[in-house]
């Protein structure tokens, strides 16, 4: 099958001599914050939130920050901090690409806390009501790079294989649409679920947390990996674990600890007092 070769940008032109695109990928995280604005308080609504309209707004831009910081400082830290010791002002050249969803996912989660500490509101309600959200953003970031051509899988003989312009001559796995799948619309359906039937705070938060590290380490397998010389040998730490499962990984052990920790919490609240 061949790839649709979908252009990554949706317009461009020209102004005073400087060309300007407007990238599909941009655009959906740019839709993705819009959407996250839109759905948030019904969603909080499910957990009996209300916030104050200057908290609100405020939660919000301090999520987009922890996407933004944390999803590029993952990229350089954990993909290609080889390159960028050498190149450091190419750190901030975002315009050029390199986002990492692990990265994103701690950036969020500690300016949650920090914002939640500060203001001191309960991090696991936030949270909850946030996750279905995330997966909006996680399947719209798929699709970005799918369009972007980037981030295949390996050779395969499967008949939905894909020929991606960027690689080479092979069939490759459509790992961006499998993600699409899983870590988007799967994700979205599980953790909308247990929002809306799960009371108990910090569940829908940790499933989310260890259901896409299962997912993401599954993927992992057939998805061609990043040849990091700094971290890898051939694409592999260890010489067998890509760095995307490793990450994911550990955010399986993390998830494992968290449901453990939250079990405790409960068993302690409901044992009688003497």
């Amino acid at each position: 099958m061949k790839y649709p070769e979908i252009s990554p940008d949706i317009v461009s032109f020209n102004l005073g001599g400087l060309n300007l695109h407007i990238r599909w990928y941009g655009f959906f995280y740019v839709l993705s914050f819009i959407l996250a604005f839109i759905l948030y308080k019904p969603f909080l609504k499910k957990r009996n939130i209300k916030l104050a309209k200057e908290q609100y707004e405020s939660i919000i831009f301090y999520v987009m920050l922890g996407v933004i910081l944390g999803g590029r400082l993952g990229y350089v830290l954990f993909y290609n901090l080889g390159y960028y010791i050498s190149h450091p002002l190419l750190i901030f050249a975002v315009w050029e690409g390199g986002m990492s969803f692990h990265g994103g996912a701690l950036g969020v989660i500690i300016a949650g806390l920090i914002y939640c500490h500060k203001h001191k509101l309960n991090f696991y309600a936030l949270a909850d009501a946030a996750i279905p959200i995330v997966a909006i953003g996680l399947g719209l970031g798929r699709l970005g790079n799918f369009i972007n051509g980037e981030l295949w899988g390996k050779p395969t003989d499967l008949p939905w294989g894909m020929i991606f312009p960027g690689a080479d001559n092979l069939p490759r796995h459509p790992t961006q649409l499998y993600e699409l799948f899983l870590e988007g619309i799967v994700m979205f359906i599980v953790t909308y679920y247990l929002l809306k039937k799960l009371k108990k705070e910090g569940l829908v938060f940790w499933s989310f947390i260890g259901l896409y590290g299962v997912f993401r380490f599954l993927i992992e397998f057939v998805r061609e990996p990043d040849d990091l010389d700094f971290y890898t040998r051939f694409g592999y730490i260890f010489g067998f674990m890509s760095i995307g499962q490793f990450l994911s990984l550990i955010m399986i052990i993390v998830a494992i600890w968290g449901f453990y920790k939250l079990n405790a919490q409960h068993k302690k609240e409901k044992k009688p007092k003497i």
